[in-house]
C-alpha cells in the first residue's frame, strides 16, 4: 500500500479555483496520484509513469471527449 499522508496535492491551474476539481500529487517512485477534491480522505488513483504519460496523451488527443 502506498502511504499517501505526505503527498503534495495539487490542482490544475485552470481549475480556477472551483470545488469539482481533480488532484494529483508526484509520489515516490515516479508514481502520480489523483483524487477528487470533494473528497481528500477518499480513495486516489495510483499510475505508472508509463501508464500516466498514456493518460496525458489520450486526453491531448481528445480521447476522453464526451460525444
Amino acid at each position: 500500500m502506498i502511504d499517501l499522508s505526505r503527498a503534495a496535492w495539487f490542482k490544475s491551474s485552470r481549475s480556477q479555483g472551483g470545488t469539482e476539481c481533480v488532484e494529483a500529487a508526484h509520489l515516490d517512485n515516479c508514481l502520480v496520484g489523483v483524487r477528487d477534491s470533494k473528497n481528500p480522505t477518499g480513495p486516489a488513483l495510483i499510475f505508472t509513469p508509463g501508464e500516466w504519460d498514456v493518460f496525458l496523451v489520450g486526453a491531448k488527443n481528445g480521447e476522453f471527449d464526451r460525444p
